[in-house]
């Protein structure tokens, strides 16, 4: 089962239908999303591949005494308003206007959260996120994508917004902003399976940050100690090496027994131990010599 479905199977699950306004209002979310077909005193359909999209939503009509029919289109379940009982619902469909004209500010929080959580699972739907955050609703018309976009701006939540050709959608990619989300509608589950993933997600990130970090330091210490030796070795072979002081001599000698040790480490084991600036100035004065031979 895909977590956009597990998300959707615990929101089926949740009675919350007892209060009518919030009810009403989720129903508002469904006929606002992107997979309704409204026309008008003829029928109203709703369509979905998802059994607790349509269970859902079938509850919702039940709770509200609205007759409906649900049937197996192919892969989609449908659920048919027709003329004789459609009425009730034109009359909530009626009603999204409000949605544009100040209404949403006077909605108390719950029925706020009753519509986003009904153009969820309307047209709602989130990636794994083991592979990647991303959460996207699609709507029916632009103005309510706006108003919904309103909403969650309402309810502390930053959207985005894509509108291309026929498709209009909202969609989320931060993983804390889809974590409030899944909060905000009560899916307290899919909140702690999805924070779980988050968690280890940020670690991992941690980890391999902190692993190559080590990695290029280690890279540069060989890369450096590969340009010494090679300088020291010079020093060798033209006979130039034994005319160093002895403090450049000492120096030399630990790193060519020592290719791959950090400068700090080999000042701990000079006569009288240097810090890694010391180390440091002391190799670059054999380099700068090799150089002028």
């Amino acid at each position: 089962m895909s977590f956009s479905s597990e998300v959707k199977q615990e929101l089926n699950k949740n009675s919350n239908l007892v209060n009518k306004e919030e009810v009403k209002n989720e129903l508002i979310g469904y006929l606002i999303s992107g997979n309704i077909e409204i026309e008008e005193k003829k029928h109203v359909k709703f369509s979905t591949e998802s059994d607790y999209n349509i269970n859902r939503f079938s509850k919702l009509l039940d709770n509200l005494k609205i007759n409906h029919d649900i049937e197996i289109v192919g892969k989609n379940f449908v659920i048919t308003l027709k003329k004789k009982d459609i009425q009730d619902l034109v009359e909530i469909k009626d009603n999204l206007i409000y949605l544009q004209e100040g209404y949403i500010e006077k909605l108390k929080d719950e029925y706020l959260r009753a519509i986003i959580r009904g153009v969820f699972m309307g047209s709602g739907s989130i990636n794994d996120p083991n592979k990647k955050y991303h959460l996207e609703i699609s709507f029916n018309a632009e103005e309510n994508l706006n108003s919904v976009i309103c909403i969650l701006k309402m309810l502390d939540i930053n959207t985005k917004k894509m509108v291309v050709e026929n498709k209009k959608s909202l969609y989320i990619k931060e993983g804390e902003e889809i974590s409030k989300f899944l909060a905000l509608i009560g899916a307290a589950k899919a909140v702690m399976s999805f924070e779980e993933i988050r968690i280890q997600k940020e670690m991992r990130g941690k980890v391999n940050r902190i692993v190559n970090c080590e990695t290029a330091n280690l890279n540069k210490t060989i890369n450096a100690s590969i340009e010494q030796i090679a300088a020291i070795k010079k020093l060798k072979e033209n006979g130039k090496f034994n005319k160093l002081s002895d403090n450049l001599k000492e120096i030399a000698n630990l790193r060519l027994e020592n290719p791959d040790m950090a400068l700090s480490d080999l000042g701990k084991k000079l006569d009288k131990p240097l810090g890694k600036s010391g180390v440091n100035y002391r190799l670059k004065k054999i380099m700068e010599i090799a150089d002028e031979e």
